[in-house]
């Protein structure tokens, strides 16, 4: 008796939890569901985490400018470095190579020629991760002077705008200092008859290197 008393409260144990197991692997697949594995959110960040280029095709590397370098297949040659201000970058196997004046497209192919030495087709791409080189300088009777990032079309009144006056500035006799074919020009910015729609041909789009003086 006592033996069929134990087997029936088994079974009745046995049926009562059943439905318990079946919510828990139910609450599990909820969890699991909500909370990717860690490999597949490092997937993820690491998909996230692709630089991308913030200049052009076309656009000209100068000087402190900061490039991604990456070679498929090859981690050791992919790398991420600065524009010296001879011009150059250094990579592994090739040194020293040029890379100011060149656009991202063709200091891809300059490199790719020069890894064929050591790569079996070697395949390059470079992003410009940070734009340093284009500069222009704003000096004199102004709030802040020095560089200033040198933006797409920025015009001469916009450099102004950001740079502002002392109580002391000549807004009449602003020119702007520029290097050309190794001379320098002196072009004459009156402020005063900018801001009122005169003499709008004074209000010239900056070149890198462009300096401003407010006297």
């Amino acid at each position: 008796m006592r033996a069929m008393i134990a087997i029936a409260i088994a079974m009745l144990l046995g049926s009562a939890s059943a439905p318990v197991a079946a919510q828990n692997a139910a609450q599990g697949k909820e969890k699991s569901a909500a909370d990717p594995s860690p490999s597949h959110a490092s997937s993820n960040q690491g998909a996230a985490s692709q630089p991308t280029s913030v200049a052009g095709p076309s656009y000209v590397i100068g000087a402190d400018d900061v490039l991604l370098v990456s070679v498929w297949k090859e981690p050791d040659l992919t790398i991420t470095l600065p524009v010296r201000p001879d011009g150059n970058i250094s990579m592994p196997l090739l040194n020293d190579v040029p890379a100011a004046g060149f656009s991202p497209t063709q200091l891809a192919v300059s490199i790719t020629e020069k890894l064929k030495r050591y790569v079996a087709d070697p395949r390059v791409t470079v992003i410009v991760t940070q734009i340093n080189s284009q500069k222009v300088y704003v000096t004199g009777e102004v709030l802040h002077t020095g560089a200033i990032q040198l933006l797409p079309n920025m015009t001469v009144l916009q450099a102004l705008a950001d740079a502002g006056f002392t109580q002391f500035a000549n807004t009449k006799g602003i020119y702007v200092l520029r290097e050309e074919n190794a001379r320098q020009q002196k072009i004459p910015v009156n402020y005063k008859r900018l801001v009122k729609g005169q003499a709008i041909d004074q209000n010239i789009i900056l070149k890198p290197g462009d300096t401003i003086v407010v006297p």
